[in-house]
């Protein structure tokens, strides 16, 4: 049997601690602009007057390791999924924002100052809510990348009073465009490789792990722009399917014949294999960090790249062109943040996988407010400990997020 300290994907999760004793929990169900249904959890505790919410547009993060470390500090922390928690097939960013705007209005009305807290997804959420809610209504993005109408006009979305970042990446397409294998040559056939682009091939510098490989740097350079160009293909493929559905739809209202409103519901999935091989992941030389070899979804990129867990593998070609595509997405970190113009605290952890130096620096500096604050932490993306027996990388954050918090808001 093998151990859960050896498999392919251990680290990604960390233990949170108990919450104090006195903390109150809630559970509400809200209802978006656009009339989806959202739910969060509610935790304050005796005289929190600052609530810290914490998104992902992915994941569910009702029990983020974060949480108790607030609690105690005396916060309220408010943790929401999207309609797309657990689940992003479907996941649309523009989407996503109607949800994070009806968790902000909720928590609006419950205490003084409202932060938001983004980790690694959740950090892009968040800058992309920032952004359009600062915004006056009529200048906010009326469509998708997909072309389809999004009314972010009407939406009630409050600004929040300071914003918090802990290993944001750039962006799901951002972070997608660098993970992407370009040595796929059908998108048919996951076993399909080009091996003058196969990041796994010796020849071309790979060394097995955990010996870290060396790559050089014309072969780097070729990778990078056959990882575009694999994303253009992509693109260009959802964008006839989302064309597909589109026909079909105006067919059906004229028409009003069934077979056309079949053609315009039927699915047109992508599916996107291989999507875990950064060079950086098995080159540790490239944007050098206190990171382990390996990449976010487990210690050996060779063999997690082909497998069924990683990022944008089945996707419409909505929530693709939204979400994981690098070059059509709205959601992009850089772009999105100097719309984040209140008090802000970026949080780089030194041992990132997702987020590496010169991606920290970018994004900083890209953030609109005047009053910001970058630390740097010694832990993996996740907040695991750089090391064993090293200190976890999220407990050393929550020391400077809640020194943070303590200077700009009254508890």
């Amino acid at each position: 049997m093998t151990s859960t300290s050896s498999r392919l994907g251990a680290g990604r999760y960390i233990d949170a601690a108990e919450a104090p004793p006195s903390t109150v929990t809630s559970v509400h169900e809200l209802r978006t602009a656009d009339d989806a249904r959202v739910s969060g959890v509610l935790r304050t505790v005796p005289g929190a007057r600052t609530v810290v919410t914490l998104m992902h547009p992915r994941q569910d993060l009702t029990h983020h390791v974060l949480v108790p470390e607030l609690l105690a500090r005396g916060y309220a922390v408010w943790t929401q999924g999207t309609r797309s928690v657990n689940n992003d097939l479907a996941l649309v960013h523009e989407q996503a924002l109607l949800d994070v705007a009806a968790g902000q209005v909720f928590v609006q009305e419950k205490f003084d100052h409202v932060v938001t807290l983004g980790h690694s997804g959740g950090g892009t959420l968040f800058a992309f809510y920032h952004e359009q809610a600062g915004l006056a209504p009529s200048q906010r993005l009326t469509t998708t990348p997909a072309g389809r109408p999004i009314d972010l006009a009407s939406a009630d979305m409050p600004i929040p009073d300071g914003a918090l970042f802990m290993a944001p990446h750039p962006g799901q397409g951002a972070l997608l465009l660098r993970l992407i294998d370009p040595s796929v040559i059908d998108e048919s056939d996951p076993m399909s490789v080009d091996s003058a682009l196969d990041p796994f091939d010796p020849a071309n510098g790979f060394a097995e792990a955990p010996e870290s490989s060396s790559y050089s740097p014309e072969f780097l350079v070729r990778y990078r722009a056959a990882q575009r160009q694999r994303i253009e293909r992509l693109d260009e493929v959802a964008r006839d399917r989302v064309a597909e559905a589109t026909d079909a739809r105006r067919r059906f209202e004229t028409s009003g014949n069934p077979v056309d409103r079949r053609t315009a519901l039927a699915p047109r999935i992508l599916t996107v294999h291989r999507t875990d091989a950064d060079p950086r992941f098995m080159d540790l030389s490239l944007s050098p960090n206190d990171r382990p070899y390996g990449s976010l979804f487990g210690r050996r990129p060779d063999l997690t790249n082909y497998g069924l867990v990683g990022f944008g593998r089945l996707s419409t070609p909505d929530a693709w062109l939204s979400t994981w595509s690098g070059l059509s997405t709205n959601a992009d970190f850089v772009r999105c943040a100097p719309g984040v113009v209140v008090p802000s605290l970026f949080v780089e952890l030194t041992g990132d996988q997702a987020c590496f130096p010169e991606d920290a620096e970018v994004m900083f500096d890209a953030l609109g407010s005047v009053d910001k604050t970058t630390v740097g932490v010694a832990g993996t993306h996740f907040g695991g400990p750089i090391a064993p027996g090293a200190p976890p990388g999220a407990s050393l954050a929550a020391a400077d997020i809640g020194a943070w918090l303590a200077e700009h808001f009254d508890r």
